[in-house]
């Protein structure tokens, strides 16, 4: 089987693009835009609409494998790529893609992820969200070839003592809008929430800290009061963007002693607090995250620490799982490009005892968060992230229905 046709268009994401560096400024919300200067290279405003490039391969049998690609909200921060921008990239990928790809023949995933990974223009990699978009394409059309789903593609080239049983845990994420959404989540039992999007001090977390505090006071006694089953106990998940670190300038005992209280406002549930340090490099961030994840654990303060900022690629992520810089470890899956680099993520945190957290973005469509739910499922991951947009239902729907119907044609095959 071989790749006849390859078709580039032009799509819109499930969010937007924002400009992290402004909004950690103090950039004021005005309805749903930002008001203020854009800071970081690319950005015309600091909210613009959500981009991504949509890739059909026609195979010879007439079958049609398709993926996309798309990048993170927070594009061009935390060491990551540039913009995004259809108009920008099509051209290029019509130049130097679409080629490489036309008449290649349809072998293992592993095989054609590789080989393209390894495609340079003029010396440079392909942007991530290139590779993430074409790798969804060919693990799509092997899927196809072998008529098998793309979970078992992945288990089967990747993790093949993996039996697929069972559902892997959904977290989703509320946005701004932190009070109704959490309501969503409660009415659906999703199994870890909210997220809550604390990317500013003085708006979210407090100078202190203390407005997170109440936020979390707020959200427990919510979930105690909302949910319709009392075994429904939910992981309590926050995504703090740095801004710990900032509000109490590194001072790791002042942040343990905050957690410790961050712990007894969350109790009875289990509190993940994803993203306290941003220290603007990799090595930075890794040894913050390091150094507090052993004093939580020498306190006996029951937090888990999830790593995000500067995590990006997959020798990132094993530079942070060969430290235990954090107890789990996002794997943000546009920020890896292709496919194979997640399921490779997945495996090695497996392996070094830290928790694989198949993430990604707001910022995705539903043939990404699609492709990367089976990558999720193939390779084993703890917990799989809702996506995309901040709506929860949409993002919710997509992922956890896929997963749903990956598991039903697996006990029917068994």
């Amino acid at each position: 089987m071989k790749i006849k046709e390859v078709i580039f268009t032009k799509s819109f994401t499930g969010f937007y693009f924002d400009d992290q560096k402004a909004i950690k400024k103090d950039a004021i919300h005005d309805g749903f835009l930002y008001v203020g200067e854009p800071l970081t290279e690319g950005f015309e405003k600091i909210r613009v609409p959500g981009e991504a490039i949509s890739i059909q391969l026609i195979l010879d049998d007439g079958s049609v494998a398709i993926g996309d690609c798309a990048a993170v909200q927070y594009s061009g921060a935390g060491g990551r790529d540039p913009l995004f921008l259809a108009d920008t990239y099509i051209p290029f990928m019509e130049t130097y893609i679409k080629p490489f790809l036309l008449n290649q023949e349809i072998t293992t995933f592993k095989e054609m992820a590789n080989a393209f990974d390894q495609l340079k223009v003029s010396g440079k990699r392909l942007h991530t969200a290139i590779r993430y978009g074409v790798s969804q394409a060919l693990l799509s059309a092997v899927s196809l070839k072998e008529k098998i789903t793309m979970a078992e593609v992945i288990r089967n080239e990747y993790n093949p003592n993996l039996e697929i049983l069972k559902s892997i845990p959904i977290f989703a994420q509320t946005g701004d809008d932190r009070y109704t959404n959490v309501d969503k989540m409660i009415l659906k039992e999703v199994d870890s929430l909210p997220h809550a999007l604390i990317n500013n001090v003085k708006e979210k977390l407090g100078f202190h800290g203390e407005k997170l505090i109440a936020y979390i006071g707020w959200l427990k006694n919510r979930i105690i009061t909302q949910r319709i089953k009392d075994d429904y106990n939910p992981i309590i998940h926050i995504d703090v963007y740095g801004t710990i670190g900032i509000a109490f300038n590194d001072d790791l005992d002042k942040i343990v002693s905050y957690c410790r209280d961050l712990e007894e406002a969350s109790s009875p549930f289990k509190l993940r607090l994803e993203g306290p340090f941003d220290q603007g490099n990799r090595e930075d961030t890794m040894l913050m995250l390091k150094k507090l994840r052993e004093l939580l654990e020498e306190n006996n303060i029951n937090i888990e620490i999830v790593a995000d900022e500067w995590c990006n690629n997959l020798d990132d992520i094993k530079y942070f799982a060969d430290h235990k810089a954090g107890h789990v470890l996002q794997i943000k899956t546009p920020d890896l490009g292709g496919l194979h680099h997640i399921a490779e993520a997945i495996l090695y945190c497996k392996e070094k005892g830290i928790g694989a957290y198949c993430g990604g973005t707001c910022n995705e469509t539903n043939l990404s968060a699609l492709a990367t739910t089976h990558v999720a499922i193939g390779a084993g991951a703890d917990v799989c992230l809702a996506k995309p947009g901040m709506d929860v239902d949409g993002g919710y729907m997509i992922v956890k229905n896929e997963m749903e119907r990956v598991l039903a044609l697996s006990k029917i095959k068994r």
